[in-house]
């Protein structure tokens, strides 16, 4: 029972950061794709503003949820199709590759603000 409870207290931990992912770096409640108003559509003429503020807010919570379910897939996906790394592994990938590669950017990007300044 306890075993249970882990991977339930996992995959809660995974939907509710695919929520926080969706809500702050994806848009939220926002449709993706530019230039294209779904509200606009959806023009109800013969309903009262009431039912259009109802339908726009159920179509925003369609909207966050199917990202955050799209963002849960990919992660859950991820995580059953990769093999785990070790720690060590992890660590070697940190200071040797990821570090070099930031220290780096980080020069390249105050070079070029100090120079075209």
């Amino acid at each position: 029972m306890k075993f249970a409870f882990f991977y339930l207290a996992s995959y809660l931990n995974l939907l509710v950061s695919s929520l926080f992912v969706t809500i702050l770096y994806l848009g939220g409640w926002h449709f993706s794709i530019p230039f294209f108003s779904l509200f606009q559509t959806f023009e109800w003429n013969f309903m009262s503003n009431g039912i259009n503020e109802v339908i726009s807010i159920i179509i925003g919570i369609v909207i966050t949820l199917v990202k955050s379910y799209l963002f849960l897939f990919i992660s859950i996906m991820t995580r059953w199709t990769l093999p785990r790394i070790r720690i060590d592994q992890l660590l070697n990938l940190g200071w040797k590759f990821l570090l070099p590669i930031a220290l780096g950017n980080l020069l390249l990007t105050t070079s070029f603000q100090l120079f075209l300044l």
